[in-house]
């Protein structure tokens, strides 16, 4: 990992900028494939499933046999820790239920709010490198929770033509409405424009990789919604000489083998913390499965030294990180101290891992630094407010002059017109 010692503002800039990847050849190819999802629909899916997973599929659909086999596969602790995790991301996202009040805000002109789910809503489930269940859960639970009619998942099968029995069984606790055996572009086209098997839907959520997010950007232009933009996973971590190195270390280390374009960030006080935490990244390295993957990442990735907590959260806050863990002695005041960032993680003991899979709150996060102006998945991600107002002829008197002014002085007669009337009306 690259170490800075106390870098100059005017080095900021380059400490929290992510790594760049040049999508521009990608886009031709994405267009490609999405015009030919478009014309062909189910057939142009198959040929990208034979082409891309190597797999030539009969049907997109995963059948109700399909379905009952996954339970059969898993382990009654997979399945015990699985409804867990929903159960905890159920209370949570039920929690954030919309409340509407009805205001008066004149006399006989009363205002309200109404939330309204999405009717039909798509989700991505990646299953290249790792089959992630638990994205399901994340997605699913608050799409059921608001009150979506249908919920389409899609996700890529093996080379048997099978989804992996845990995202099956994650969808059925969390419930899915269809899934259908398709991945990569293929599968977002599939779900904006609709083919024979897979549902036109309203809104498209998940991750992916490289193809993935530009397909859903392109298709977000003219044909349906996306949850947000979306680049490699990150992490940031502030410490101080009361942090546990190896807690630290596995933190860094569980965001650096998401994937090699993926970034972490440790910002620190202390010189100490700072030795001892890349000692421990390199102990903790050789011991993962996935240690390429991870020290590929860790090229890309920072230990900041800095001259105070002030100044580590102001790096952080430039950073934007999607995933911020604060382990210090005062993590509370720090806390409130925190202005962007996708999802917080307080104390020693509240890991990253804990938010990716069971704590309850979403770890669909905003990514590349758009912390600062998006949310992560919540469960307003799923619904749209429209507003209600009624006036009565009191109401009519009591605003109506200022909407025959407002209207005629930004020229619209027409606006002022429709007012007009119904003053004439009442006078009457």
């Amino acid at each position: 990992m690259n170490i800075i010692r106390y870098p100059a503002k005017s080095e900021w800039g380059s400490i929290v900028e992510r790594p760049h990847l040049d999508v521009s050849q990608l886009h031709a190819t994405v267009s490609a494939v999405l015009a030919d999802v478009r014309e062909r629909g189910d057939e142009a899916v198959r040929d990208y499933e034979e082409k891309f997973d190597h797999v030539r599929l009969t049907s997109l659909t995963v059948s109700d046999e399909e379905w009952r086999e996954a339970e059969l596969l898993l382990s009654d602790e997979l399945k015990d820790a699985i409804r867990l995790a929903h159960h905890n991301i159920e209370t949570f996202h039920a929690a954030q239920r919309f409340e509407g009040r009805r205001i008066e805000t004149q006399p006989g002109v009363v205002c309200w709010q109404k939330s309204v789910p999405i009717e039909r809503v798509g989700l991505y489930i990646p299953g290249g490198t790792a089959p992630l269940f638990s994205t399901v859960l994340m997605l699913a639970t608050p799409a059921k929770i608001a009150g979506c009619s249908e919920i389409v998942l899609c996700t890529p099968p093996n080379r048997e033509g099978r989804v992996h029995p845990a995202i099956l069984f994650s969808a059925r606790v969390a419930g899915v409405s269809k899934i259908f055996k398709a991945g990569g572009v293929q599968a977002i086209g599939a779900m904006a424009y609709g083919t024979e098997s897979v549902p036109k839907v309203y809104k498209i959520f998940g991750p992916g990789n490289q193809y993935v997010m530009a397909a859903k950007q392109q298709v977000s232009l003219h044909d349906v919604a996306i949850d947000m933009p979306a680049g490699p996973s990150e992490v940031c971590v502030i410490a101080d000489e009361t942090a546990r190195p190896e807690f630290v270390a596995a933190d860094l280390l569980s965001q650096a083998e998401h994937g090699t374009d993926s970034q972490v960030l440790l910002i620190t006080t202390s010189e100490e913390m700072l030795n001892r935490v890349g000692q421990e990244v390199e102990r903790q390295l050789e011991l993962l499965p996935r240690k390429e993957i991870a020290a590929k990442t860790l090229e890309n990735s920072q230990l900041v030294l800095v001259k105070s907590k002030d100044e580590a959260m102001q790096l952080s806050n430039l950073y934007a990180p999607e995933h911020l863990i604060i382990q210090t002695s005062d993590y509370e005041m720090l806390a409130g101290r925190v202005t962007n960032a996708g999802s917080v993680f307080l104390g020693a003991y509240a890991c990253e891992s804990a938010g990716d899979y069971a704590s309850g709150t979403n770890h669909t996060l905003p990514t590349h630094g758009w912390a600062n102006t998006y949310s992560g998945v919540n469960l307003d991600s799923f619904s749209r407010k429209m507003t209600f107002q009624h006036l009565t002829e009191e109401g009519v008197r009591r605003i109506g002059p200022a909407v025959e002014l407002m209207a005629g002085a930004e020229q619209l007669d027409a606006h002022k017109n429709a007012m007009t009337i119904r003053l004439a009306d009442i006078k009457r």
